[in-house]
């Protein structure tokens, strides 16, 4: 996530309440993209430090816990800028001029001078953050399955011109014989009826017995991934997305909630001023008087009602602004104080992490030294793979 300004509810019913989810299920890493700010704020850079800050303290309030998933600030770990050039010596010009947002951004953003390599580039570094990490699964919205889809081609790429390395089906075949005769024999026969038969269900199980094995190394592993395949050596895996359900969280106006709009509620935003800002709301305009009846659907407040209150008020709303037995306030009220209580061990947990920014730093660091240890790891069969392995 990018270290833009402070995070919304937007924020953490789109993203934040889904990544606190994932942790508990797969090995994440979720990082500040700070190099990423500087894309489009190259110019201004000055509010990215404090932002960082602030929204490490909002993904601990909203539950992202250090001890389920590696927290880092991309810039701390600079391997990502040495894959990012590595790997922009094989990414063709015309895969990163192609990428829908690139154009889209231009358009949105005219008052930036755009036309720069940063901002060409940053899908390919978006690339790196992934690959960087063999990541399997990346949660994205629809709008950024494209991001993933290049890096997918990135990493074939990579793999095409790479994998190959000299006597490749030699120690492919050393490599079956270390899973054991039984082992061997099924992946053999899964190999012969992927690549003569076309079953895609065979490579499906013979990547799950790869995963199985505990007698070859993770060389040997990804080796027999590409061989398996018709291929060579697997150095970068494929990731594929995993779509983040869209964000039903409706804006003060009724429309998406964006900074861009400035229509949000702060994710921290203290209670009196979330109860100001939805008191002067605009509602239905055929409520003139508090005697008018109202159509919910006509009305910001109710896509609220939708996020936060259940059936029976739902229902409620829908009778008493239609019969006008409700004024606007009385409608609101059961949406504050859903919003206030749903903040509330936000508040909470942020306030232990405010207080003691050296403790924000020491999970910062931690989470830097996890990620530059996987991330040697990678580079090191890159540099190998490129010849970049001086002894």
């Amino acid at each position: 996530m990018r270290p833009t300004g402070k995070l919304h509810l937007g924020h953490y019913h789109g993203v934040l309440k889904n990544w606190v989810k994932l942790q508990h299920e797969f090995e994440c890493f979720f990082f500040v993209a700070d190099w990423h700010a500087l894309t489009t704020n190259y110019d201004d850079p000055r509010g990215i430090e404090e932002s960082v800050w602030e929204m490490v303290i909002d993904w601990l309030a909203a539950g992202v816990n250090p001890g389920s998933a590696t927290i880092f600030v991309q810039s701390k770990v600079p391997e990502h800028a040495e894959l990012h050039l590595l790997l922009s010596m094989i990414t063709p010009l015309g895969w990163l001029e192609r990428v829908p947002t690139y154009k889209d951004q231009q358009e949105k953003l005219r008052e930036k001078d755009l036309a720069t390599y940063g901002f060409l580039g940053y899908p390919l570094l978006q690339s790196a953050d992934i690959l960087m990490y063999r990541a399997g699964r990346i949660p994205v919205g629809a709008d950024q399955v494209s991001h993933v889809e290049i890096t997918r081609e990135v990493a074939r790429r990579f793999n095409h011109i790479y994998g190959r390395e000299p006597g490749f089906e030699e120690q492919a075949e050393a490599a079956i014989t270390k899973m054991g005769k039984k082992n061997a024999k099924l992946y053999r026969t899964l190999k012969r009826k992927y690549q003569e038969e076309g079953d895609v269900e065979a490579l499906d199980r013979a990547r799950a017995l790869l995963k199985e094995q505990q007698n070859i190394s993770m060389g040997d592993s990804e080796r027999l991934y590409g061989y398996i395949e018709g291929g060579g050596k697997v150095i970068l895996p494929e990731p594929q997305p995993l779509l983040t359900p869209e964000s039903k969280m409706p804006g003060l106006d009724g429309q998406k909630m964006s900074k861009s709009y400035h229509n949000t509620i702060g994710l921290r935003e203290e209670p009196d001023a979330v109860a100001q800002k939805i008191r002067v709301m605009q509602t239905d305009p055929a409520r003139v008087r508090r005697t008018d009846p109202g159509e919910p659907e006509k009305c910001p407040v109710w896509g609220l009602h939708k996020v936060y209150s259940d059936q029976d008020t739902q229902e409620w709303v829908q009778k008493g602004c239609r019969s006008a037995g409700i004024g606007c306030l009385d409608c609101k009220k059961p949406v504050i104080d859903a919003i206030v209580e749903e903040q509330r061990p936000l508040h909470e947990r942020a306030r232990e992490y405010e207080s003691n920014p050296e403790l924000i730093r020491s999970i910062i660091e931690e989470g830097c030294e996890q990620a530059r240890d996987a991330a040697r790891e990678t580079l090191d069969e890159v540099r190998q793979a490129m010849g970049l392995a001086y002894r």
